[in-house]
């Protein structure tokens, strides 16, 4: 995406737009994921990743004209992370509705709704327990964390935590790859004729979800971040 972002910032950066103001519209593209995935089979999901992809692109273009005109504020990095926390939450928000089937002809099973809000909420935890050790930090008088203090202390909880890393399965509950695999689901359930796999889908990232939510908590507790 940033091949495409810097041919943009051309055309963006002598103008009277404001680093913030793509911020903005780039937060409205990502929550925009969750009535997109509304449209049953095969174009929501295309209407999903679309949101999605112009959330990442704008994610590049905000950062880069703040760079080249030097326009760094705390406000901007604020809201930034608030689009990522949003843009997450909607598509799973959007594939639980969409796995409840919401417009369909038959009944509504609002069960697939609570797991894509179950998946939701663990996707908006796993990025607050990360942003809140610097907000413990910062309250106790520390300086930010290190890298290096990211480390288990425990030898085999470090290599449980690289053995993690490397499936990197925890990715499927973030919003530019959730709708990517979206967009797989729907293309088999289409085959199939149901939402089959579009649920199965919901309940194995609402699993994800809880899991990685447990997993970060002990990782960060085990590690040095918060000494």
């Amino acid at each position: 995406m940033r091949e495409v972002s810097l041919r943009i910032d051309r055309y963006l950066v002598n103008t009277r737009i404001s680093p913030n103001q793509l911020t903005y519209l780039m937060t409205v593209c990502g929550v925009l994921a969750a009535p997109a995935l509304l449209v049953p089979g095969i174009p929501g999901a295309v209407l999903g990743i679309v949101a999605t992809q112009l959330y990442l692109l704008l994610d590049c273009v905000d950062g880069e004209i703040a760079r080249w005109r030097k326009q760094y504020s705390l406000g901007g990095v604020y809201l930034d992370r608030v689009g990522a926390y949003l843009t997450d939450a909607a598509v799973l928000v959007g594939l639980g509705l969409r796995a409840a089937d919401l417009f369909g002809s038959g009944r509504i099973d609002w069960l697939w709704a609570f797991l894509g809000t179950l998946a939701a909420l663990g996707a908006i935890l796993i990025k607050a327990e990360t942003d809140l050790v610097g907000v413990a930090r910062h309250q106790t008088g520390l300086p930010p964390v290190k890298e290096a203090a990211a480390e288990p202390r425990s030898s085999g909880m470090a290599l449980a935590r690289r053995a993690a890393a490397a499936l990197r399965f925890h990715r499927l509950i973030l919003g530019i790859e959730a709708s990517l695999l979206i967009l797989v689901l729907a293309i088999v359930d289409q085959v199939r004729g149901d939402l089959f796999f579009t649920r199965l889908g919901t309940a194995v990232l609402a699993g994800i979800a809880l899991l990685q939510t447990l997993l970060h908590l002990v990782s960060i507790l085990a590690s040095s971040r918060l000494r």
